[in-house]
């Protein structure tokens, strides 16, 4: 009788021995793959903004031809985006938007050059990469919410910080950037 008993709390304990294992491995894999897509959300986002980069030498050309008096909008153009790709900080990215709205806005001061196709084409290009951009944000912003609630959640809650699954940051604005999020453009006709 007492081997009886042995084996079937030896067999007990073999069962819920697995049975954590198990669930310790599955709960590892998930947490890979949802960390996988965190790491892919950063990477599209870097694809968009090396897209954005290598059209600005496009846009800066196709403006020289019809405003070549413009220089000072040009340098700051050149200056942000050779910042931005030696360093890609949401504050270099933050000057090389403001710098490329300047030289947009110059579309407007030479309606020769807002008629130019190659101005619209490259224009409608800068665009969509700017919607791609805010898409792949967007997508990373959601990857590390169901990585973080993943990592967070019981049973990975438990051991998550010791296999090494550090919380995931979210692609937000700027501080500077926050306050005028709420803030109504004013617009004059």
């Amino acid at each position: 009788m007492r081997d009886i008993l042995l084996n079937l709390w030896l067999s007990a304990t073999l069962v819920i021995a697995i049975a954590v294992v198990l669930v310790l491995i599955l709960t590892y894999n998930r947490l890979v793959a949802l960390r996988q897509n965190c790491k892919q959300g950063v990477a599209d986002i870097d694809a968009q903004l090396r897209q954005r980069h290598d059209l600005v030498p496009n846009l800066v050309s196709t403006v020289k031809g019809y405003a070549a008096h413009e220089q000072a909008t040009f340098e700051k153009v050149i200056a942000a985006r050779q910042a931005a790709v030696a360093k890609p900080t949401p504050q270099s990215e933050k000057a090389l938007s403001g710098a490329l709205s300047g030289l947009l806005a110059l579309g407007e001061a030479y309606p020769e050059l807002k008629a130019s196709a190659n101005f619209q084409t490259l224009q409608g290009e800068l665009a969509d990469i700017e919607d791609r951009l805010a898409a792949a944000r967007r997508a990373l912003n959601s990857a590390a919410a169901r990585y973080n609630t993943a990592r967070e959640s019981f049973p990975a809650a438990l051991f998550s910080g010791m296999l090494g699954f550090a919380p995931m940051a979210f692609n937000e604005i700027a501080a500077d950037e926050r306050a005028s999020v709420g803030t109504v453009p004013a617009v004059s006709f």
